[in-house]
C-alpha cells in the first residue's frame, strides 16, 4: 500500500468517526455542560494515560516549554470542544457543521495578522465565496427549526477558537501537540465540574458517553496520522465530507430538518472550499 492511499484510508475514517458527534450531543439525555464535561474528560484523560505509558511526561514538558504557543493551543482546543457541545444544544446540526467548515478561512486571518502571512489570491476568492454562505445560514436562523442565531455565534467561537489553536501549534510545529490537546481538554473540564452534574447522565446512557469520547479519541487519533502521508488539499477534501454527512444523519436518525436556508448556505460554503481546495490539489500534483 502506498503512502498516499494509507493517507487517504486513515484520513477518510478519521472523517467517518467524527461524522456522529454532534448527533451524540442530541441523543445524550443530559444538560450541555454535562455532556461537554465527560466529552473532555474521558478524551482527555484516554489521550493522556496513553502519552503517558508510551513516552512518560517528556512530550508534556515539551508543549509546555513552547510557552504561550503551547498555551493558546490548548486553551483554543478545550474551549472549543466545551462550545460545540453548546452550539448543538442551541441551534440545528447542519447550521454548526457548516459554520465550522469555515475553519480554514480564520486560520488564514489569523494567519495574516500574527504570523505576517500574505493572503493569495485564491484565499481571498475562498474568503469571497464563504462569507455569502455564512450570511445565508445566519439570517436563516430565525426562520429554521431548531436553528438559533445565538448558537450560530456559539459556532463561530468554535471555527475561530480552533483556528486560533492550529495557528499557534503552526508556530511550534517541530513539537507534536497531541499532549496538549489531552491537556486542554483535561484542564476545562476541571474547570466545568463546579457548572455540571455528571452524575445526572441516566445509566442506560452510559454507553452513548462511552461511544461519544470512544469516536472523538479515535478520530483525533486518525486525523492526527492520515494528514502525514496526504497533501493538505486531499486532506482538506476528505474533512469537508463531515460537513455533508453530519446533517444528513441527523435528519436520518432524529428528523431533524436541517431547513432550506441552511443548505443553501452550506452549499456555498462547502462549495468554495471545494473548488479551493480542488485548485491547491491541482498546483500539488
Amino acid at each position: 500500500m502506498s503512502d498516499q492511499v494509507k493517507g487517504l484510508l486513515i484520513t477518510f475514517f478519521g472523517v467517518l468517526f467524527v461524522v456522529p458527534d454532534s448527533l451524540f450531543v442530541r441523543l445524550i439525555d443530559a444538560a450541555p455542560l454535562t455532556i461537554a464535561f465527560w466529552r473532555l474528560l474521558l478524551v482527555g484523560s484516554a489521550t493522556a494515560l496513553f502519552l503517558l505509558a508510551r513516552q512518560g511526561t517528556a512530550p508534556f514538558r515539551a508543549v509546555l516549554g513552547t510557552g504561550r504557543y503551547g498555551l493558546i493551543y490548548m486553551a483554543g482546543v478545550g474551549t472549543s470542544g466545551l462550545l460545540f457541545v453548546l452550539a448543538v444544544s442551541l441551534t440545528s446540526v447542519a447550521n454548526v457543521v457548516f459554520i465550522i467548515a469555515s475553519l480554514p478561512v480564520f486560520a488564514a486571518i489569523f494567519s495574516r495578522i500574527f504570523l505576517a502571512e500574505p493572503f493569495s489570491l485564491r484565499v481571498l476568492l475562498t474568503i469571497a465565496g464563504v462569507m455569502p454562505g455564512l450570511a445565508v445560514i445566519a439570517y436563516g436562523s430565525g426562520e429554521t427549526e431548531n436553528a438559533s442565531l445565538a448558537g450560530d455565534l456559539v459556532a463561530f467561537g468554535v471555527s475561530a477558537l480552533y483556528a486560533a489553536a492550529l495557528t499557534a501549534a503552526r508556530q511550534a510545529r517541530s513539537v507534536s501537540m497531541v499532549p496538549g490537546m489531552a491537556m486542554g481538554c483535561l484542564v476545562v473540564s476541571l474547570l466545568l465540574l463546579p457548572f455540571a452534574a455528571p452524575l445526572s447522565v441516566p445509566v442506560g446512557d452510559t454507553p452513548l458517553v462511552l461511544g461519544h469520547a470512544g469516536f472523538i479519541l479515535f478520530s483525533s487519533v486518525l486525523l492526527a496520522i492520515g494528514p502525514r502521508f496526504l497533501p493538505s488539499a486531499e486532506v482538506g477534501l476528505l474533512v469537508l465530507l463531515e460537513s455533508v454527512l453530519a446533517p444528513i444523519l441527523a435528519w436520518v436518525v432524529i428528523g431533524e430538518n436541517p431547513g432550506g436556508y441552511a443548505l443553501l448556505g452550506g452549499a456555498i460554503v462547502i462549495g468554495s472550499l471545494f473548488l479551493s481546495n480542488l485548485v491547491l490539489l491541482r498546483r500539488q500534483v
